[in-house]
């Protein structure tokens, strides 16, 4: 747990994501489109993947928990969330309340 609130408050945006996951594509690729640089870790690629997966995964109620973005330090949650938020006009704000995007 320690691990991943540490990760998680490293940059304004940060992702954990699986390589090979379309829904992980598709939410990395909605916030590079918005102008946001994201921290992204690939959990498939870290030799403590599995651990970190387990801790989101008990953190969201969902397994496999992947993607699971977190905005300034704060767990925003997997793809519906983040959809939800972006289509109720609500992520830009919140991007700009964490320093992710100025404009």
């Amino acid at each position: 747990m320690d691990r991943v609130s540490k990760l998680a408050s490293d940059r304004a945006v940060v992702i954990f994501s699986v390589s090979s996951c379309c829904m992980c594509h598709t939410v990395k690729r909605l916030f590079c489109d918005l102008g946001v640089n994201p921290a992204i870790y690939e959990l498939d690629h870290d030799p403590r993947g599995k651990d970190i997966e387990r801790v989101l995964a008990r953190m969201i109620g969902r397994n496999p928990p992947a993607p699971v973005v977190f905005i300034g330090g704060r767990l925003v949650g997997p793809t519906d969330q983040v959809m939800s938020l972006h289509l109720g006009g609500k992520l830009v704000p919140l991007l700009k309340e964490a320093g992710a995007i100025w404009l």
